[in-house]
């Protein structure tokens, strides 16, 4: 299958959506480090897989472009329901231009950066997918990480399509990944003690909560779902209760749909803006020693330890739709919002 970079190529199998870059940029979210399955198929153009779909999405003046593949018999897509999943997945039903005046309001750092970065928001992710992608972030970088997935999905996805030449799978389910000699797949293929904690929350998953029950967890009190996410092999307390913009207001209101409130995201920032800063990247507060052999555990590390380690916070693993823990120009001061959060 040929890969489509542009609207002009096929025109009838592409769709468009009201767009303005102070909504959304393409290029600063999906580049962030919050997923793991999307890449810059050509300038301008970025393809990833989605709903066990694969898309091509572009960004042309107030419009958000995109072809999904495998559905060119019908002449065009679902418009409907391939409209409703971009929505759902980017939060287009929630404006950032009123998020950014009020944190500019309240964060003087936040003001001073945030006409450079604009529509920077959180995606609404598959919680399953997620969830285990975040856990591969201990210890890693986000070239690293995407390799580790990419690896992932081929290993034990379902094949979805090629794309000149290029194979392309879904993620793997829960079931995929809940067998018995998974942990033993993973390290083969450079997991290293991420192995043991991606296989046993899939099995602790399908023993116990189930996909569906995964999700509701976006519907349930913070304390409630950090208790359960808890339970959950590798899913430490600290990265889950240090982001607290997720949980509902006391009013039941969502406060956030961007994740502008990350302590870890200044850190990304600032080694993006200093000099000599790390441009390969790097997860703030999680990067190996420098003679940690690839896929190894690092030296002192909560796993060589025995201890559960750190993992992704609740946003971070699709679970809520509110500011997260992401090494992305996620700027403003999460006291703006009543808590202080940190990396996972």
């Amino acid at each position: 299958m040929k890969l489509r970079d542009a609207p002009s190529a096929c025109p009838s199998l592409w769709r468009s959506l009201p767009c303005p870059p102070a909504e959304l940029r393409l290029d600063l979210v999906l580049s962030s480090g919050q997923t793991f399955r999307w890449w810059e198929s050509s300038p301008g153009a970025w393809t990833g897989v989605l709903g066990e779909r694969v898309w091509t999405l572009r960004q042309e003046r107030n419009r958000l472009w995109y072809t999904v593949y495998g559905e060119e018999q019908d002449g065009r897509p679902d418009g409907a329901e391939t409209d409703q999943i971009l929505r759902d997945y980017f939060q287009l039903d929630v404006g950032l231009p009123a998020l950014y005046r009020a944190w500019g309001a309240a964060d003087p750092l936040f003001r001073k950066v945030a006409n450079d970065f604009p529509g920077v928001r959180v995606l609404r992710q598959d919680p399953v997918e997620c969830l285990l992608s975040f856990i591969c972030t201990s210890n890693n970088h986000i070239s690293r990480i995407t390799a580790m997935i990419e690896r992932l999905c081929q290993a034990f996805g379902r094949h979805l399509c090629c794309l000149d030449s290029r194979p392309i799978h879904a993620f793997p389910s829960l079931s995929a990944l809940a067998g018995a000699d998974t942990e033993a797949q993973l390290r083969a293929l450079g997991f290293g003690y991420r192995a043991k904690f991606v296989s046993g929350t899939a099995r602790a998953i399908v023993k116990g909560l189930g996909a569906e029950g995964l999700r509701r967890l976006r519907t349930v009190p913070y304390a409630e779902a950090r208790r359960e996410l808890c339970a959950l092999p590798g899913v430490g307390t600290k990265a889950t209760s240090s982001v607290g913009c997720g949980a509902p207001a006391l009013d039941g209101r969502r406060r956030s749909s961007s994740a502008l409130t990350s302590a870890r995201a200044r850190s990304w920032l600032a080694a993006r803006t200093r000099p000599g800063g790390a441009k390969d990247g790097t997860i703030a507060g999680a990067v190996p020693p420098k003679d940690t052999p690839e896929g190894a555990e690092p030296p002192g590390s909560a796993a060589e330890a025995g201890i559960t380690a750190p993992a992704p916070s609740l946003e971070c693993a699709g679970l809520r739709a509110a500011a997260c823990s992401l090494p992305t120009v996620f700027l403003g001061r999460a006291a703006a919002w009543g808590s202080e959060a940190g990396g996972g």
